[in-house]
């Protein structure tokens, strides 16, 4: 992918503010950097000041040609020393990212995103992890293509992708806590296309044992991996 006078392509990634997910995008941000890319890697701004406590100012002082930005993760300020709640991040990611990620954007297409470093080529694509697909409506109000990567196995995308049709057939959410010890989560799932023939509820990722149909991380991850 070429830029417009010769430029370096530029990739904005954008992962899930959580280690599992940012490693992962850190790993690919780096190929795309050997491959020639300029990169701007956008940590939440609670995830940047984490990162400075730990390792120093030089932990994010990229190189040239690869720059750390940050954006609100929508929660109350803190410096507590700890992982966010994942419901509550995973839904205010959702809910109040995406201004945050256009302003970020329009900053770096006009040139005036200090993050960015003098001289940066313009945006030509944004990589966002799959659970963040807001990027895709930012990326589209650039004029730019969004690139969507799952940071886990392919084998919890699919199940993810069935999590509706256990909903339709009354499978989940679980009518009470026995339902968690008594066996009922050995209900064959032969049935899931794309999976083993040997699946079972068990094998199902955990947000689909929930007891509560409004569970905000069931909710969250049938928005950000729908069937279709």
């Amino acid at each position: 992918m070429a830029a417009a006078g010769g430029d370096k392509p530029h990739a904005v990634c954008v992962p899930l503010p959580a280690q599992g997910h940012v490693t992962p995008m850190m790993k690919l941000a780096k190929i795309l950097y050997c491959k020639g890319f300029h990169v701007t890697f956008v940590n939440t701004e609670y995830n940047h000041r984490r990162l400075i406590r730990s390792r120093g100012p030089q932990a994010v002082a990229g190189l040239p040609g690869f720059r750390f930005a940050t954006i609100p993760e929508g929660l109350p300020h803190s410096d507590a020393d700890a992982t966010q709640d994942p419901a509550a991040l995973c839904d205010s990611t959702m809910k109040t990212c995406l201004p945050h990620l256009k302003r970020l954007l329009h900053r770096l297409k006009d040139g005036d995103d200090a993050g960015a470093g003098a001289g940066a080529p313009p945006v030509t694509c944004v990589v966002a992890d799959n659970v963040m697909s807001f990027s895709v409506d930012a990326a589209k109000e650039m004029g730019v293509p969004c690139l969507l990567f799952w940071t886990a196995s392919a084998c919890g995308y699919m199940g993810y992708r069935h999590f509706q049709f256990l909903i339709d057939e009354g499978l989940a959410p679980l009518k009470d806590a026995e339902q968690l010890t008594n066996g009922y989560l050995d209900t064959p799932a032969g049935w899931a296309r794309g999976m083993s023939k040997h699946m079972r509820l068990r094998d199902f990722p955990s947000f689909i044992y929930t007891m509560q149909r409004g569970d905000t991380l069931l909710d969250f991850m049938m928005h950000e991996v729908p069937v279709g």
